[in-house]
């Protein structure tokens, strides 16, 4: 993606419609983090010499690395030999990432859909595209248009739509303390943003999941 020098491990291979997402071993420091940790506590004048508080920095440690570490995955496609047209919709995939501007976590569903070209992709990948983006600092603008953007730079589809709805602990546990509120955003591109039909289609389907609340 432009600007994103990270998401330039995800990639098409050029002798085969196979795509892969290439990870290099992230270079995580667990020790310097714990110590990093253990530091911040001690400047908010939290004690960590109890029985309950002493491994907190390591646990802290470990969580962080665990939210920046996506898993790798190789994005299954198949031909679309019944050159089937009609959308194609996961709707409500729960998914987690981390504010970038306070480090704290913001959680929700996605839903993300495509107009099929020549090649159709694998369900449950359209859930691993939407973790690999997430495992990262994030703000939730930035993700909808990452997955979005994936899909029709990767799949070449017709089109591709993506919507975020979230609740994020920043605005809700703190500042505003604006509980139960929820962010929505969404991208849409190719035919799915010019086709007006198309576009409405995609966005009921994506609010008719969405009736009764977010749990």
């Amino acid at each position: 993606m432009p600007g994103h020098a990270a998401d330039r491990e995800i990639e098409i291979e050029a002798a085969a419609p196979t795509l892969r997402v290439i990870h290099t071993e992230p270079q995580i420091d667990l020790a310097a983090a714990e110590k990093a940790a253990a530091d911040l506590l001690a400047a908010l004048n939290v004690r960590t010499d109890s029985d309950g508080m002493r491994d907190t920095p390591a646990r802290m440690a470990r969580a962080y690395a665990e939210f920046f570490t996506p898993r790798p995955f190789e994005p299954t496609t198949f031909p679309n030999d019944e050159g089937y047209d009609e959308l194609v919709l996961a709707r409500r995939i729960p998914f987690r990432s981390i504010c970038e501007h306070h480090l704290l976590p913001f959680v929700g569903v996605a839903h993300v859909g495509y107009l099929p070209g020549e090649r159709i992709l694998g369900l449950s990948k359209l859930a691993r595209v939407v973790e690999h983006f997430a495992a990262r600092p994030q703000v939730q603008e930035r993700l909808t248009k990452q997955v979005a953007d994936w899909l029709q730079t990767s799949l070449n589809p017709r089109g591709a739509g993506v919507v975020l709805e979230a609740e994020h602990t920043c605005m809700t546990m703190r500042g505003a303390l604006a509980r139960g509120s929820l962010t929505t955003t969404s991208t849409l591109v190719g035919a799915l943003r010019s086709d007006s039909r198309a576009r409405a289609e995609f966005l009921a389907l994506a609010q008719s999941s969405t009736e009764g609340g977010h749990r």
